[in-house]
């Protein structure tokens, strides 16, 4: 009997075991199933969206250059002589026909004062026998003899008159004079070489820039096709940006474009007049120079970040169609304004371009798009172009 009880109860655990493990197995796939039938679908990924729009834009080009002076003079002596004086401060501003420099006059005097005497006695000698011809006293010839050298006599008193003025050294223009390269008491000689000091008229001043001949016919080309809006008398308005990064203050106005081509560069010289009250710029100075060449109607601009390359170097975007599907759009770009590029091929006014989720973005895809709104602190894609151009 103790035999037959202890097989019956380890039958009955076996069985107790058994429904154990078959609830438990019941009981997982249950709640595999619940979870598996309660996990939503994969919704469309979301991203965010700039709408492209038609606009006026104004068209820049951002040049290297170098100032000149408007006029520079080098002052030279016209007479040889001991230099005396040196009147005028170097650095400072001189006035045309103010005197810089005095050379020793006394040697031009005396030859001043002889040709007036020489003058003086001409002048009697034709007087005398003028009477005496008109009588047949003289003979004509002895006349005119007489006539030529008293004319010969009045040049002789202005060639020194002249030397002697020429003396005074005087400014051939309005500007600001250098320094004084000759010292006092040092012998000058007539149209030597060497200049006494340079004249430089500072306002305005000359800015020099090199422009691609490309741009060049670019340029002509989209005005010619009314794309570029100029004012009446169809000069271009520039801006400086100085050395140091400062903006120059004064806008200048372009003068002309040079007629010869370089044929080492391809490129064509431009100049520009820029106002210099205050005497900032200097000849010789490095600036870049911004022209304003007009304004390009209905130009459409796409944001940067919304715009990539494929493998060979082509610009494309991906836009989100009405019905909400990626499409991937090729692009023709032309340049740079702030943070956007001008799209001249590729995208309508109204596509909205992706800029934010791009990774999840595919061609052919459906995505919710939202319009792009940057964050606290940060800009909206061409608010920097916008506030540039202003």
């Amino acid at each position: 009997m103790p035999r037959v009880g202890r097989a019956s109860v380890s039958s009955e655990t076996r069985h107790q075991a058994g429904r154990l493990l078959a609830v438990g197995a019941f009981a997982l796939l249950a709640a595999a199933c619940g979870k598996h039938a309660g996990s939503p679908a994969a919704g469309p990924a979301k991203v965010a969206v700039v709408t492209v729009r038609a606009q006026e834009v104004p068209i820049t080009t951002e040049l290297p250059g170098r100032v000149n002076a408007v006029r520079t003079a080098d002052v030279r002596p016209q007479v040889s002589g001991i230099l005396l004086k040196r009147l005028f401060v170097e650095g400072g501003e001189v006035k045309a026909g103010e005197q810089l420099y005095q050379i020793d006059p006394a040697p031009y005097r005396a030859a001043y004062q002889s040709a007036l005497a020489a003058q003086a006695s001409s002048r009697a000698l034709a007087e005398r026998y003028k009477p005496l011809a008109e009588a047949n006293a003289v003979s004509k010839q002895d006349y005119d003899n007489a006539v030529a050298a008293q004319l010969q006599a009045d040049a002789a008193v202005e060639t020194a008159r002249i030397n002697l003025v020429y003396t005074r050294v005087l400014s051939p223009i309005t500007g600001r004079i250098g320094r004084s390269l000759i010292t006092e008491g040092a012998l000058v000689t007539a149209n030597q070489t060497a200049a006494l000091a340079t004249v430089q008229q500072l306002d305005p001043m000359y800015v020099d820039v090199t422009q691609p001949t490309t741009t060049l016919l670019r340029l002509r080309r989209e005005a010619a096709a009314g794309q570029l809006k100029q004012n009446a008398s169809g000069q271009a308005q520039v801006h400086l940006k100085l050395e140091d990064g400062s903006d120059y203050p004064e806008a200048g106005t372009m003068q002309f474009s040079e007629v010869t081509v370089d044929v080492t560069t391809g490129s064509v010289t431009l100049r520009a007049l820029v106002p210099n009250p205050e005497r900032i710029l200097l000849p010789g100075m490095f600036v870049r120079e911004r022209i304003e060449e007009g304004v390009r109607q209905g130009a459409v601009l796409a944001p940067q970040q919304g715009v990539s390359h494929d493998q060979k170097g082509n610009p494309t975007a991906l836009v989100v169609g009405p019905d909400g599907v990626v499409r991937l759009r090729m692009l023709q770009t032309d340049r740079a304004v702030g943070d956007q590029w001008i799209v001249t091929s590729g995208l309508s006014p109204g596509d909205r371009v992706i800029v934010e989720g791009i990774q999840f973005a595919k061609p052919g895809a459906k995505v919710a798009a939202e319009e792009y709104r940057p964050a606290a602190g940060s800009q909206e894609p061409g608010v920097a172009m916008s506030k540039a151009a202003e």
